[in-house]
């Protein structure tokens, strides 16, 4: 995360847009659906901070007026954000349950795991939780059961491909540690599916499991690279404390010279170098027709959970260039965006 005046001045500046934001989806617009009579009580539960997931908000919230739902008129939206203290989110978890909500988005295996055990039989709206079924979050994605419904990221099944992508740019040989939360459910089953990937590609993996706190143990993490003679960093995806903390990350892999892959384009964004995966500001903005469903009456049940229908490629080539690494023209025709 940014530090010192420098990082003040980044935070204040990204609260300020999403406040703009926030007026801009407030602003009536023709074209919406019909507006609902009934007025929406929801809440979202984030791992993560304004400054570090509001654009994300803004997506769900723009969602929600396409289905007819704007704050401040028919929509109560009740915000937990844990900022940097993942800690809380069980805590923020029975606030929301307390409440009597007619629903709340969740926004990673965490937040979602910890709904699961807060509410009752209040819906839960997944926004992009890697393979719910195998955490037994649901009972399948066509009759998830219980309370729970919304998106899957399918970031478990993209594993091949993320390394496949990777080795594409690549010198060979290759050594590519592999980060992973060392508290995750999911991870393990990711790392699992890099295994024989890496065989076929001839590429040698070193995972490093990431502890806590944070502010130490990933400097620490890229030390055990380096010492371990890694020459690029994969970073596995759907872990709210990687993501809170992606502008340290791609910082730390800056300071390596380490080329570095991501499963979310926010990483690419902020300066990383790769990122294959599913559009979050898409996943949350589809996850608002999931609210309206509910609201509406639906079982969250029997609803069908959903999975990403295309992945997006997003390539910084001033990173790149840093890297001194050359991206083959066939990747940088097929990527969704490269970023100057």
């Amino acid at each position: 995360m940014p530090e010192g005046i420098a990082g003040l001045r980044v935070t204040v500046k990204r609260l300020a847009a999403v406040a703009a934001a926030s007026l801009l989806l407030t602003a009536p617009v023709a074209g919406l659906a019909q507006s609902p009579e009934k007025k929406v009580h929801i809440g979202i539960l984030v791992g993560g901070s304004p400054a570090q997931r509001g654009h994300l908000e803004l997506a769900l919230l723009q969602g929600l007026r396409e289905q007819g739902y704007v704050e401040g008129m028919n929509l109560v939206l009740e915000r937990r954000y844990t900022d940097s203290n993942l800690e809380q989110t069980p805590a923020f978890a029975r606030e929301l349950a307390a409440m009597k909500l007619d629903a709340v988005v969740t926004t990673c295996t965490p937040t979602t795991r910890a709904a699961q055990q807060a509410f009752g039989s209040t819906p839960i709206v997944m926004a992009a939780v890697a393979d719910p079924v195998g955490q037994r979050l649901i009972a399948s994605l066509a009759r998830p059961g219980a309370n729970i419904t919304g998106l899957s990221s399918q970031a478990e099944d993209i594993m091949p491909k993320m390394l496949e992508l990777f080795a594409s740019v690549l010198p060979r040989p290759a050594t590519v540690a592999v980060l992973a939360d060392a508290r995750s459910e999911t991870h393990p089953r990711m790392w699992q599916a890099l295994v024989p990937a890496a065989q076929t590609l001839k590429i040698k993996l070193v995972k490093i499991d990431v502890g806590r706190p944070s502010d130490t143990a990933l400097p620490a993490a890229f030390e055990t690279a380096v010492r371990e003679k890694a020459g690029a960093v994969l970073v596995l995806p759907d872990e709210p404390m990687f993501l809170i903390r992606r502008a340290t990350i791609v910082a730390l892999a800056a300071g390596h010279g380490l080329p570095a892959f991501y499963g979310a384009r926010e990483f690419v964004d902020d300066g990383g170098l790769m990122s294959y995966g599913e559009n979050l500001r898409a996943a949350y903005r589809h996850a608002a027709a999931y609210i309206d469903q509910v609201a509406r009456g639906a079982n969250p049940g029997e609803l069908p959970v959903q999975q990403p229908t295309r992945f997006e490629l997003v390539i910084n080539m001033k990173t790149a260039r840093s890297l001194s690494i050359a991206i083959p023209r066939t990747m940088l025709l097929r990527a969704d965006e490269v970023i100057e």
